[in-house]
């Protein structure tokens, strides 16, 4: 027994922060027994998960914006033919569970609800918190949302409705959705969403690419993980 037990496989994964709460609930040990091999999960920011692959660390599978993921294969980091879309997540606002519901079903009453907010939190160098200062300057309310906003450099910007520091917080949902007491009141209108999309490559060398193949083919088609995806506020590509 112990003997069949040392030559299981293992399988190294690099994934996105956003995606986080969708593999934890799946559960380490049964996406380790799906695909015959255990799984050791890194999970951080895209961009820090860049860093490591600069640094000399090298995963089997790697979920991470898509656009980071082309950025290594045109380096020769992976190979491009690899890379598969995965999910996507667009951004929303979270308010407290008390508050009337405000109204963010178009552009025109998003611009309303967010300046008439006593403040609005967002981050201060995430992609959404980025795309959330290009959009409020283009609708015109950049100094008068700015001027109370709570800037959260970094962590849930929906703690700052939880703690009474905001009336709003905007982020994406899949990480709004994982805040307790935080209320997801919507998505930012169709016209004005942003998305950001994630993508899933393989990097395996020879000996460890069936269990690598194994563990890609269940995050990508695996009906638990569509399910743990939706339920986590993503949308599947």
């Amino acid at each position: 027994m112990s003997s069949h037990h040392k030559s299981s496989p293992r399988v190294s994964l690099f994934c996105a922060a956003a995606l986080k709460p969708a593999l934890e609930s799946l559960g380490l040990e049964s996406l380790s027994t799906e695909i015959g091999a255990t799984v050791d999960i890194v999970y951080a920011s895209t961009n820090v998960l860049v860093q490591r692959i600069d640094a000399g660390a090298l995963p089997d599978v790697m979920i991470g914006m898509s656009a980071s993921l082309q950025a290594l294969a045109a380096s020769g980091v992976l190979a491009a033919g690899t890379i598969v879309p995965l999910a996507k997540s667009g951004i929303g606002i979270a308010a407290c569970p008390g508050r009337k519901q405000p109204d963010i079903s178009t552009v025109r009453t998003l611009a309303g609800t967010l300046t008439a907010a006593g403040s609005v939190a967002y981050s201060r160098n995430s992609p959404s918190g980025l795309y959330f200062q290009t959009l409020i300057t283009k609708l015109g309310i950049a100094d008068e949302v700015n001027s109370r906003a709570t800037l959260i450099d970094h962590g849930p910007t929906a703690a700052a409705v939880i703690d009474g520091r905001a009336d709003l917080a905007v982020q994406q949902i899949s990480e709004l959705l994982h805040v307790p007491g935080a209320r997801v009141i919507g998505p930012l209108p169709d016209s004005v969403q942003h998305y950001t999309n994630f993508a899933i490559a393989s990097t395996a060398p020879a000996a460890r690419k069936p269990a690598a193949k194994a563990l890609t083919r269940f995050l990508l088609t695996g009906p638990q993980a569509k399910t743990a995806y939706a339920d986590s506020g993503l949308e599947v590509s």
